[in-house]
Parts: structure tokens; C-alpha cells; sequence
């Protein structure tokens, strides 16, 4: 949530409470020191939305974490398929250069 969506939702408690938001009761609420000039500006701009007085609630979409994970598992199987691409290279490098060095000794 920004600092502007907080001063927004105190400034909306305060009308549904009947009180008219002001500078010093916004300061007053407010969980963490924000420079004046950012409350007053922000209330210059709000407009009363009575129903707009908390942070929306994050819907946790089951479906997406389940696709994450399968992202993830089809992200490792093929990452495991080219690390042991890349380990059998190796090896073939490792044995022609064996071949190579005993070519050259003979």
C-alpha cells in the first residue's frame, strides 16, 4: 500500500466518522512519520470514497501457484536433461584428449 492509498483510507474513516480530515489528524494516525507536504498534497487531491477505508484484500489464486509449480518442475527436468548433456560432452572431451596426449606421446 502507498503512502498516498494510507493518507486516502484515514482521510475516508475520518468523513464516514463525520469528522472533516485534516493535516493534524492525519499526522496523528498515521503509523509512520510522512513529511507534511505529502499529507497536504495528497488531501488536496482526495476525494471522499466512503467505501475505500482498508487496503484491498490479495485474492491467493490456488490455480497460479499450481502452475508455478509445475513451471518449475518442467524448469528443472529439462535444466537436469542439459546438465547431463553437457556431463556426457565432458566426458568424450576428457577421453579425446586422453587419446590426443597418447597419440603425441607415440
Amino acid at each position: 500500500m502507498t503512502i498516498n492509498d494510507e493518507i486516502t483510507i484515514l482521510a475516508n474513516q475520518l468523513a464516514n466518522a463525520g469528522n472533516k480530515p485534516t493535516v493534524a489528524l492525519i499526522k496523528a494516525k498515521l503509523n509512520k512519520k510522512i513529511p507534511l507536504p505529502i499529507i497536504i498534497s495528497t488531501l488536496k487531491v482526495w476525494q471522499h470514497e466512503p467505501n475505500f477505508i482498508s487496503k484491498p484484500i490479495e485474492k491467493h489464486d490456488i490455480t497460479e501457484e499450481k502452475n508455478t509449480v509445475e513451471e518449475t518442475d518442467n524448469f528443472r527436468q529439462k535444466l537436469n536433461e542439459e546438465l547431463a548433456q553437457i556431463k556426457q560432452e565432458i566426458i568424450e572431451l576428457k577421453q579425446m584428449i586422453k587419446q590426443l596426449v597418447e597419440q603425441k606421446k607415440s
